[in-house]
């Protein structure tokens, strides 16, 4: 009766695990999981498996990747981590009560602790999958070998299962030194050996300090995870990233009026957001502004920073920037990996500008992966007819509002050139907006007023709007306005310029 009832006890457990582990990832970081995807491109060809297997952590590395590709829908993603995290419990639950590691009554939730614990070490966004996933591998391999006596399998194992697993291996050596006892020990010699000598014999390029911590289970090079958990800023900077790319611009606007985080991504995203809208001109300073970088962030070489600026220049008709964004972003990836999201967007850049051989090279890629297949067959079959291309709602759109002429590219004179793609096509009333609204960054305030008789004209608004009649006041008044927004900007920002 007791066995029954424990049987029972233990299945209700997982499920409350599986439960629990969904509706944290499905409900509670979605975006997570976004971030997770957009840097990788998992193809469904033996080379990559093959190219995977020749590096240590190999299959761990593959399994990890199988299971990000399905983050691309998010409730198939937070299913497929449940599993794992299912059978992180259910392995550890079996060893501690079937591998002879501990004696006596061994209370159920004790198989908990490592699952919370890994679940908090997650929080870290730069900790791969392929580390639980390589933990998960190196339990299953323990519990194959429950054997209590040592043989000689265990020594020939070592070597196999540090290629395929890497240095979580090791877990499978404490599991069976425990098991085992002490005398045992020397097994772990053993297993530094193995490691050794992949390094001199096979991984010369690489550091030892990474062949013997794991070439793949942290995206940063030569770092560890940090036991941060999930910092409320980041990922709330994670959240609108995901927002931008799935267009929530009314989600953005709401989350932006409920929590800030004071960073020209936050204004980036927001900014882009509201001009979606055509609330640009009323809202913008209701909201956190962070300087000259609001609109557009300059070129910074890491993973996130550039990619609400390169949504922008897509959508503002600059497709060449946006193309130049999103390669260095792809390029910023530190364990080398490319990403679906970046793939599809260059592609995209090309078709718009005519280059349809090279669109075809990132399409070829895309065609080998499972949820960005069907996009890229139906983007070759658009390619043969440029009259279809033309025709296109967004690409055709995108070819009326890009620049007709060539110039040189300069940050520091971004209002101009905004003041010409709205030149270049009058009907482009983001581009307007975006140029008004980099002049007040900026605090051209002379632009402003002259260009103001522009915006009646060609902005389409019915009255003038309310961010702009506050800025007028902010002019007449030398900003002696109370609760003004753009007042309160420049305050903010004439004192931290003294503070330099």
């Amino acid at each position: 009766m007791k066995k029954g009832i424990g049987k029972y006890y233990n299945l209700g457990l997982s499920m409350l695990v599986g439960i629990g582990v969904f509706l944290f990832w499905y409900v509670g970081y979605p975006h997570a999981l976004s971030y997770q995807e957009q840097y990788q491109l998992f193809l469904w060809t033996g080379d990559y498996f093959l190219e995977r297997l020749n590096l240590p952590g190999g299959l761990a590395d593959w399994l990890s990747e199988f299971i990000v590709q399905f983050y691309y829908v998010e409730w198939q993603g937070a299913l497929l981590l449940t599993l794992l995290f299912v059978a992180l419990q259910r392995l550890i639950l079996w060893l501690l009560t079937h591998g002879g590691i501990t004696q006596g009554t061994v209370p159920m939730c004790l198989s908990l602790v490592p699952v919370a614990l890994i679940l908090w070490l997650m929080g870290d966004i730069n900790v791969l999958l392929s580390l639980p996933a390589a933990i998960v591998l190196a339990l299953a391999l323990a519990c194959i070998r429950l054997s209590k006596r040592f043989s000689w399998i265990d020594v020939l194992i070592l070597p196999v299962a540090y290629w395929l697993i890497g240095p979580a291996v090791w877990i499978y050596i404490v599991v069976r030194v425990l098991q085992l006892g002490w005398k045992h020990l020397w097994s772990a010699g053993w297993l530094v050996a193995v490691q050794l000598m992949a390094y001199a014999w096979l991984l010369p390029q690489w550091p030892l300090q990474q062949v013997m911590t794991g070439l793949n289970y942290y995206r940063i090079p030569l770092q560890y995870p940090q036991w941060s958990g999930y910092n409320k800023d980041m990922y709330e900077l994670i959240r609108m990233d995901y927002l931008v790319r799935n267009e929530c611009w009314d989600e953005i606007e709401k989350r932006a009026g409920e929590y800030q985080v004071k960073t020209a991504f936050w204004s980036n995203c927001v900014n882009l957001a509201l001009a979606e809208k055509r609330l640009l001109a009323d809202r913008m300073f209701d909201f956190y502004q962070s300087g000259e970088d609001a609109l557009i962030i300059p070129r910074t070489r890491d993973l996130t920073s550039m990619l609400p600026s390169a949504e922008a220049f897509w959508r503002l008709g600059m497709v060449n920037s946006a193309q130049r964004y999103m390669f260095d972003t792809q390029e910023s990836i530190l364990n080398a990996r490319k990403s679906g999201r970046c793939t599809k967007r260059i592609a995209e850049c090309m078709i718009v500008n005519g280059h349809y051989q090279t669109a075809a090279k990132q399409l070829n890629l895309l065609k080998k992966s499972l949820f960005y297949r069907g996009w890229a067959v139906e983007a070759e079959a658009l390619m043969k007819d440029e009259a279809k291309v033309n025709a296109h709602p967004v690409y055709g759109k995108l070819r009326q509002l890009r620049y007709k002429d060539n110039f040189l590219y300069s940050y520091d004179e971004m209002d101009k050139m905004f003041g010409l793609l709205f030149l270049n096509n009058q009907e482009n009333k983001m581009a307007l907006d975006y140029f008004m609204a980099q002049m007040l960054l900026k605090g051209n305030l002379q632009g402003f007023q002259q260009y103001m008789g522009t915006v009646q004209r060609y902005g389409g608004y019915r009255q003038m709007p309310f961010g702009y009649q506050d800025v007028m006041r902010c002019i007449q008044m030398q900003g002696r306005v109370p609760d003004s927004p753009y007042a309160k900007y420049v305050q903010r920002m004439t004192r931290r310029e003294a503070e330099r």
